[in-house]
């Protein structure tokens, strides 16, 4: 994905009109407020072969109530990447069979993946259509139609029936569909410190917009319809070629990432409040959840000496390791059309919506790419 050609000028906010259209919008879907669900909605999946897997589930269990029957235990790899075959004996089913056996198909409206499940699986790769490359996550939110008779082709998207439908809340079997967050990130600290953060959430701080250019372009007015969209006065709007960096009071913040030719520093420097939640236009920024070296720093695809992991990209796993609660990411290509939508994540977050129904609300595709990283049930409140 390449950002449009920069061309320099800078814009702000009108606040009033910023307030207006965002109260009224929500008002009148009446999602201003919705509240979240609670843990006994919660699927959470463990490998039982991962010892950062099962540390990271024993936390959040003391800091959630999930019911014990609502922990679900796999037997598979470790390794970040796998085939379909094992996607399927080693994840899907078995997840599949916790949800039966417990009879929680209606129940749970959330599976929480750890840090030690597989990431994503491999296959095709190509076009948007012909592509059969997963995120192991986007894939478990099909298991609801799955278990209820539904078949999908394996290859290429699923349009997300829950994408832009922000009046009422997240249910079934309204939306046949299972909202897939991951609790992952570095390390176990970084995920311990995630975690501890989405319990001490409040809505305070400040929106952060940062658009590649004040040209147009679907990128960038996204981006601008977040800003105009979120609570007057709490949103900081850079529409010029600059990148922000050293932003503080930040709960939340939407860009191109890397894709901003602008952007040469892999660190933003922000401040980043309790509940903070990161979503960027980059096309592999979940690609792993290993971490580089620490002088690591973005590059270009002609510099292939100095990629991490298969790319030059920015990475999800650094805005939690800098302090954010929930980022979004990508796997493999998902084109722009099939990245989160701040426009509809962002302000449905600042209305009130928990973290995994905000990215959802914002996420064109399943069976895709995308990786929401964060506890499904972190949630700022009413403002």
């Amino acid at each position: 994905m390449s950002p449009p050609t920069p061309v320099r000028t800078r814009q702000s906010v009108n606040g009033r009109v910023a307030g207006l259209l965002w109260c009224g919008i929500f008002l009148a879907a009446g999602a201003c407020p919705l509240g979240g669900q609670s843990a006994a909605n919660v699927l959470l999946v463990v490998n039982r072969r991962d010892r950062e897997s099962r540390a990271v589930a024993d936390y959040y269990l003391k800091r959630r109530p999930v019911p014990p029957s609502h922990v679900c235990l796999l037997d598979t790899t470790a390794e970040e990447t796998i085939d379909w075959e094992t996607y399927v004996s080693g994840i899907e089913s078995p997840v599949g069979a916790c949800l039966k056996r417990g009879h929680l198909e209606e129940t749970v409206l959330y599976i929480v993946t750890t840090l030690g499940v597989p990431l994503r699986i491999d296959g095709v790769g190509g076009s948007l259509q012909g592509s059969e490359q997963s995120s192991v996550d986007s894939e478990l939110t099909l298991l609801y139609g799955k278990l209820h008779g539904t078949r999908f082709a394996r290859a290429g998207p699923v349009p997300n029936p829950f994408f832009g439908r922000r009046a009422g809340p997240f249910q079934h079997p309204q939306f046949p569909i299972y909202l897939v967050t991951r609790l992952a990130a570095n390390d176990l600290a970084d995920v311990r410190a995630m975690i501890d953060r989405s319990l001490s959430a409040r809505n305070r701080g400040m929106f952060v917009i940062d658009t590649s250019s004040p040209g147009r372009g679907d990128g960038n007015d996204w981006l601008r319809a977040a800003a105009l969209l979120l609570p007057a006065g709490r949103v900081v709007l850079d529409d010029t070629p600059r990148v922000l960096y050293k932003q503080r009071n930040v709960i939340g913040y939407a860009s191109w990432g890397s894709n901003d030719g602008g952007r040469k520093q892999r660190w933003l420097g922000f401040e980043w409040l309790p509940g903070a939640i990161v979503t960027e236009f980059v096309s592999s920024s979940a690609r792993t959840l290993k971490a580089p070296p620490r002088d690591w720093n973005l590059t270009t695809y002609e510099d292939r000496s100095h990629w991490f992991a298969g790319s030059p990209q920015s990475l999800s796993a650094d805005s939690i390791h800098e302090g954010a609660t929930g980022a979004s990411g990508n796997v493999y290509e998902p084109y722009l059309s099939g990245c989160v939508r701040p426009e509809h994540t962002l302000p449905a977050y600042a209305a009130g919506r928990n973290l995994a129904e905000s990215y959802y609300l914002g996420m064109p595709f399943l069976s895709w790419q995308g990786v929401i990283l964060g506890d499904p049930l972190c949630a700022l409140g009413t403002p």
